[in-house]
């Protein structure tokens, strides 16, 4: 194919004039609609009725027919509204499925949907519209569903499909067009070389893809680039679409690839800076498509580089890659301690190297502890053990992944239990983040419950538009308070509620004014205390 010399506007850096990619075209892929999101408030707290979706009930005087969405058709030879009495049997029946890591039935979890009913027959279908395709509990959901609608005496047929919610993140419009159809990003990182960061990455990205999500691998080291000799694409460079002036990335065995390494160079020589300017290039200008994960391989340290891709992207969660040693455990403690600042939950740690098993004894060479102590110290909740394999090593240097050359082993045991995980963590994480800040009407106030909090709180709209921070409130020379009392009505009611990563919302007032409200600074405001209370919505 042929090769051409970027000098693209988009690639501002001097570097790129060196570097070589292919050329092709491809389509452009169209964003989706963000997925509606149903809350269910814990009874012992305030609750409030949540959005309804818009049902319609119709029975004609030919068999009956009830279905239950965001629209209904009519059938010819006139209507009357149904009482709705078999469609309340459905989802009460269906209403006795928990989803573990919510802890809250599937049907206010809005996981229901396209409920349609033929009472005349019998006859019940619906979709399950689950949160990731790599849900781990998919077939249980099924079958349970199955069980419990068919249990109902008038049934004699159920009908369940499963699906999962379109790829898009949360703050999408926030985000540079390339990153618009990711709905989770998670970093592993270990802030040390040589500890198996890069072999955990891989081989995570490929257990994701084998429990049927949409992955994608970045490898943000550009010192040294691992992914070129862990995989093995068939086309080892990345292309170009001169087009639209995007990276096409290669990919192999369904998960999407890019690094530094595919861009003809191998391992980049230049200053931080510029390679901070790489890293953020290759990562936005990517045409990634639709992926329910991106997994980003993290360069070790936690200088320009990380803090670059934390602030590029809004990272869901973070792996944590360690071996046995103190010395490796005290250049993690950095990197979590980052991760911590950065608002960006920790939520695994996999300690690599731990033992190997000979003449019926398990040795451990490099002592014992390392992980245990990193989950101790920062209340990380899960610890993933690897042993010492030949052919782990080995995988990585032959171009195929540990968990797909031997999918079956203890090795991709190990990285299956990671994987649901990560599934699990990512998702508890987008809900937590997705309901963290909502506004009610019927009461007029803000609810607040932080992500990884208990507490639950209600704020006055005027108390936090007050609050503000911002150059526009507060002259940042002097401190003094620019947005005075009487500037905001009492009365005041935000137009919009959107997350800001996992640190905070930004919120629209009337008057145009975009308000950034970090979480912690939320929980410094006065709160209402007499929040009356109001009945919970029945589904």
């Amino acid at each position: 194919m042929l090769c051409l010399t970027l000098t693209m506007q988009i690639l501002h850096s001097p570097f790129w004039s060196h570097l070589s990619f292919q050329t092709s075209k491809s389509a452009s892929i169209p964003a989706l609609p963000s997925p509606e999101k149903c809350l269910q408030l814990p009874a012992s707290k305030f609750c409030f009725q949540p959005p309804k979706m818009e049902r319609s009930y119709w029975r004609s005087r030919k068999p009956s027919i009830l279905s239950y969405g965001t629209t209904a058709s009519v059938e010819a030879g006139g209507s009357e509204v149904l009482t709705g009495t078999a469609e309340n049997d459905v989802l009460k029946a269906l209403s006795q499925i928990i989803d573990p890591d919510f802890g809250t039935d599937i049907v206010s979890c809005g996981f229901v949907k396209d409920l349609h009913i033929d009472e005349a027959l019998g006859e019940v279908s619906f979709r399950l519209e689950l949160t990731t395709p790599a849900c781990p509990i998919k077939d249980m959901f099924e079958q349970k569903a199955n069980e419990v609608v068919a249990a109902l005496p008038w049934v004699k047929k159920v009908n369940v499909t499963m699906s999962a919610q379109p790829a898009r993140p949360i703050y999408a419009d926030q985000l540079p067009a390339g990153l618009q159809n990711i709905s989770s990003i998670v970093a592993v990182s270990s802030c040390k070389g040589g500890v198996g960061k890069s072999t955990v990455a891989v081989n995570l990205a490929y257990t994701l893809a084998g429990m049927g999500a949409r992955v994608g691998i970045f490898d943000a080291d550009v010192y040294g680039p691992s992914l070129p000799t862990m995989v093995s694409p068939e086309n080892r460079l990345l292309e170009m679409n001169p087009e639209k002036r995007t990276i096409i990335p290669p990919e192999y065995l369904g998960v999407k690839l890019v690094s530094f390494g595919f861009a003809g160079q191998g391992r980049a020589i230049m200053r931080g800076p510029m390679v901070s300017g790489v890293i953020s290039q290759l990562l936005t200008t990517t045409e990634w498509g639709e992926l329910d994960y991106l997994v980003i391989d993290m360069p070790p340290g936690t200088g320009d580089i990380q803090l670059t891709l934390c602030q590029v992207v809004p990272l869901t969660a973070a792996v944590i890659v360690t071996t046995p040693q103190k010395l490796a455990f005290i250049d993690v403690a950095k990197g979590v301690r980052m991760f911590s600042k950065l608002k960006v939950p920790c939520v695994a740690v996999v300690e690599n190297m731990c033992h190997f098993d000979a003449d019926g004894k398990r040795y451990y060479p490099f002592g014992r502890g390392s992980g245990s102590q990193v989950v101790q110290q920062f209340g990380i909740p899960h610890l993933f053990d690897l042993p010492i394999r030949p052919t782990l090593s080995a995988s990585g240097d032959s171009g195929m992944p540990e968990v797909v050359a031997d999918p079956l082993g203890e090795v991709a045991t190990t990285f299956q239990g990671l994987g649901v995980c990560v599934v699990q963590q990512c998702a508890k994480i987008r809900q937590q983040v997705s309901t963290a800040v909502s506004y009610d009407k019927s009461v007029k106030a803000i609810r607040v419950k932080v992500p990884n909090s208990d507490e639950e709180f209600f704020l006055h709209p005027a108390t936090v538009r007050r609050n503000d921070r911002s150059a526009q409130s507060v002259d940042e020379w002097t401190g003094d308070q620019k947005l005075q009392y009487s500037d905001v009505s009492e009365d005041i009611e935000p137009e919009e509620i959107r997350p800001m990563g996992n640190y905070a919302v930004s919120i629209t007032w009337p008057d145009g004014f975009s308000q950034i409200a970090p979480y912690d600074q939320l929980q410094m405001i006065e709160r209402l205390v007499d929040v009356p209370q109001c009945t919970p919505a029945k589904a």
